[in-house]
């Protein structure tokens, strides 16, 4: 069952994608916004369980569901349910027309475009970054919005799934990133702060939630890429970027298409409205490159080439998994 869904939702996200003012991502800011307003105290007890509320709750709703139309209805109509939520949790096109945009610029030689897409995408001050500067930023971006929009999300819903608990994984894995991302956020609004507590936990359950997953989604760019030298930038320059889960996405990456990551960071200059729907983003601080070629263009068709081979490795071995539970 969980192929088929994940095949459903890929699909009709391609041909219909979200569109980034939907009521559904509006509704999860606004119960953010209302759990943290209601149960940030500022004490790390109740940061917990703010996290607790708005994670768990719609994890255990889309849960709930699931049973009820297995019990009530059966698993024909489980299965579309599965791919409604799939269909609000993963896919490419919740991001992919930043880094589409941004690829026809720098295609274009038009840099000042490609720098105000770079800001308006990740709210940065990148009005002095050079061209490389550009392209490095843009791939690093990316690979991580697509390991948050699809192979974490896969990564959670197929092993949950598996358990019998439906829907759930990916639920959980797309709550506890906006969380964490979003209360940061709150951060620099006036009169809107989330406490240090309610920050602290969100962004350490985070780094738990997201541990196993990025090592999958490293291990797969490996898979499909250069092997030998994605698990060396792996093992050896990982620890160089800020956070350890993206620096392992990120290491692997630079490794398996050759090209230098890292480096000087762009400075953070953070917009006054919210950013909508569910943008990845990374921390603005300073780390050390890694070896391989400059970042050009040419780097860029080799991330969407990486990307999508690891989706068919992903898809390939769901299905033999899927195949193995019929025929067993």
């Amino acid at each position: 069952m969980s192929f088929f869904a994940v095949l459903l939702a890929l699909l009709i996200e391609q041909v219909r994608p979200l569109a980034r003012d939907n009521p559904i991502h509006t509704g999860l800011r606004a119960w953010a916004g209302w759990v943290s307003r209601n149960f940030d105290t500022g004490k790390a007890r109740h940061g917990w369980v703010a996290w607790s509320l708005a994670t768990l709750l719609p994890s255990l709703l889309a849960l709930g569901i699931h049973w009820l139309l297995v019990w009530g209805l059966g698993w024909p109509i489980a299965v579309l349910w599965h791919v409604a939520v799939l269909y609000v949790t993963l896919g490419f096109r919740q991001f992919s027309h930043y880094f589409t945009d941004l690829r026809d610029a720098l295609d274009e030689g038009n840099e000042a475009r490609a720098r105000a897409l770079l800001a308006q995408w990740q709210r940065v001050d990148a009005e002095d970054v050079p061209r490389s500067e550009i392209v490095r930023h843009v791939i690093e971006y990316s690979v991580l919005a697509a390991h948050r929009h699809v192979f974490g999300v896969l990564a959670w819903y197929c092993v949950l799934a598996a358990l019998g608990l439906g829907p759930t994984g990916a639920v959980f894995y797309r709550m506890s990133e906006f969380v964490s991302r979003y209360w940061k956020y709150k951060d620099n609004l006036q009169n809107q702060a989330a406490s240090p507590a309610l920050q602290g936990a969100a962004a350490a359950a985070w780094t738990v939630v997201d541990w196993l997953p990025a090592r999958f989604t490293a291990l797969s760019f490996a898979v499909v890429g250069s092997f030998e030298d994605a698990i060396d930038g792996w093992r050896n320059y990982a620890q160089r970027f800020p956070g350890d889960n993206d620096g392992v996405i990120l290491a692997a990456t630079a490794g398996a298409v050759d090209v230098r990551l890292g480096g000087e960071a762009l400075r953070a200059s953070f917009a006054s409205a919210p950013s909508p729907g569910f943008e990845a983003t990374v921390d603005q601080e300073d780390s050390v490159s890694t070896p391989g070629r400059e970042p050009d263009a040419a780097h860029l068709r080799s991330i969407v080439g990486l990307v999508w081979r690891s989706v068919v490795l992903w898809m390939v071995l769901l299905a033999l998994l899927t195949l193995a539970r019929l025929l067993g």
